[in-house]
């Protein structure tokens, strides 16, 4: 399975309009982030959960040893880009991204898993704490 080519694709199908093969568009986002080391932009679609205002995004890295790159990116620089539908159509806007902690990061993680329950299963394959990242608009 070749991530890049899939993510390639799912970026473009979602900036089509159209819809996603395999995914559920309306919990589907791009992330952009300033890579840590190239200084380079980096898309990468998600998941995302709404929380009010803000957009929640998991680094779960399907329970991976490693955080991911987009993940490692972000806490470089906190300033994303964030391409998302909404009732409006698609709606492109600078975030600020941030990692949950302590109470906060405990009630998001207990809701996430258990509406989505398969991040109970990447959290039991990985020994490190899975980032909750909030997204709030700039």
């Amino acid at each position: 399975m070749d991530v890049k080519e899939i993510n390639r694709r799912v970026i473009e199908q979602f900036r089509a309009g159209g819809p996603i093969e395999g995914m559920h568009r309306e919990r589907l986002l791009l992330l952009t982030t300033t890579g840590a080391r190239t200084g380079q932009q980096r898309t990468t679609p998600m998941m995302f959960h709404p929380d009010g205002d803000r957009l929640l995004v998991i680094a779960s890295n399907i329970g991976a040893p490693k955080h991911p790159d987009w993940y490692v990116n972000l806490a470089a620089n906190p300033r994303v880009g964030v391409e998302v539908d909404s009732e409006a159509g698609s709606e492109r806007f600078d975030a600020t991204a941030s990692t949950a902690s302590g109470a906060e990061r405990d009630r998001l993680w207990s809701m996430l898993k258990e509406l989505y329950p398969f991040f109970a299963e990447h959290e039991r394959q990985t020994d490190r704490e899975i980032p909750v990242v909030i997204l709030t608009r700039a």
